[in-house]
């Protein structure tokens, strides 16, 4: 007889029960492929490399074991003064580490545990004296964390848990010196979780580095673009590409959508041509200030403007439900990171659309996504700038 196929819950990953109430406050109701293979991994204790596409619940994999572990030790609020930073993530962009930290604070709202975020672009003084008050997990930028190093305001010797998130990433911005680094600040018997979305010789090198003997997990191969978007590709000429942009923004389908570019002058560029068009629009990218970016991240999560134009540098930092449209206004120089944009969409097991445009000076691009996908896009001859020369 054939055995009942288990259903994996957060209650049978033996999560503690205030982490599980929070979980069922925040609506979530199953754990992802990623959680359900990393959390009893990571309350045993070993270290972990663990590869799963954006969008697939990673912050949880990784938060969750911390946090479980973390309850039963943590001083109550008497003792406050007794607090040590316990629990480091390292991750590459600013919007990444505020998400985990609205994440963490989520998991951990009925836990006596505090958790803090230092990130570059905010004034300093005020995140060494979230430090001085105490807390026992810490998000962090690499640079803004040898910044405090350097001055003696945060100290790493009572780190068990060091967490790498996006650690692909992290290489990409060349962060590499500055990870090693900070790793060799944190104690030698410490627990270590390396997380990324794809992998590479130099992720492998760095695992390395950073693991010691760690159990290995694969979630979805990073090639393949999920199945739940449909996939459109749109030869036009560069001179036509902001008309064509204009078109389908125009239509009312496109409830929310995200537009990548390849720089972020003409991420500015096309943000200003749309509220120009009655189309609301904001441009995100590395040059803004900070609470430029919040703004405008938080204006297209509450649908104040429909169209949010991003360079890929902080895509990754992009995490808003419900985007109905992703549009390759530039591909992408690199075939992982179509796949990265592509992500942005059709989450939660939702589903979404993705559109490519591709001039003539694209197509070698094109040829690689598709190798890199193993998929032929389907081209769209119907738009009303379809190129035949291209």
């Amino acid at each position: 007889m054939t055995e009942p196929i288990q259903t994996v819950t957060f209650e049978s990953l033996a999560l503690h029960e205030d982490i599980l109430r929070a979980l069922k406050d925040a609506g979530y109701e199953e754990p992802t492929e990623i959680q359900s293979a990393a959390i009893p991994l990571a309350i045993e204790g070993v270290d972990l490399m663990a590869t799963a596409q954006t969008g697939t619940g990673k912050t949880a994999a990784f938060s969750l074991p911390m946090l479980h572990v973390l309850a039963s030790e943590t001083p109550d609020e008497d003792t406050k003064k007794k607090r040590k930073l316990r629990g480091l993530i390292l991750t590459p962009t600013r919007e990444l580490a505020q998400q985990i930290e609205d994440n963490l604070k989520i998991y951990s709202q009925y836990l006596p545990i505090e958790v803090g975020v230092v990130v570059g672009g905010l004034p300093i003084k005020k995140q060494i004296q979230q430090i001085k008050k105490g807390v026992d997990i810490l998000v962090a930028t690499p640079g803004r964390l040898l910044d405090l190093l350097s001055r003696r305001a945060v100290r790493l010797q009572d780190v068990e848990f060091f967490v790498l998130d996006e650690a692909d990433r992290m290489l990409d911005m060349g962060f590499v010196h500055d990870v090693k680094d900070i790793a060799r600040k944190v104690r030698r018997n410490r627990q270590s979780l390396l997380f990324s979305a794809t992998t590479s010789a130099d992720v492998n090198s760095l695992s390395r580095v950073l693991l010691k003997d760690p159990e290995k997990i694969t979630v979805d191969p990073v090639e393949s673009v999920a199945t739940n978007i449909e996939q459109r590709l749109c030869f036009v000429e560069q001179s036509k590409k902001r008309d064509l942009l204009f078109h389908f923004l125009a239509q009312d389908e496109f409830d929310r959508a995200l537009v990548f570019t390849a720089t972020k002058s003409n991420a500015d560029v096309i943000s200003a041509f749309l509220n120009r068009k009655d189309i609301s629009a904001d441009a995100i990218h590395s040059d803004k200030h900070q609470k430029a970016r919040q703004k405008a991240l938080q204006k297209f999560a509450e649908g104040e403007i429909r169209v949010l134009v991003a360079t890929d540098v902080i895509a990754r930092g992009i995490d808003v439900d419900d985007i109905s449209h992703v549009i390759n206004y530039d591909l992408p120089q690199e075939a992982q990171s179509f796949v990265h944009r592509l992500g942005r969409t059709a989450r939660a097991g939702s589903s979404g659309v993705a559109i490519s445009f591709c001039d003539r000076t694209e197509v070698q691009m094109l040829r690689s996504i598709e190798r890199f996908t193993n998929e032929q896009i389907v081209i769209d001859e119907e738009q009303p700038f379809h190129s035949p020369f291209v």
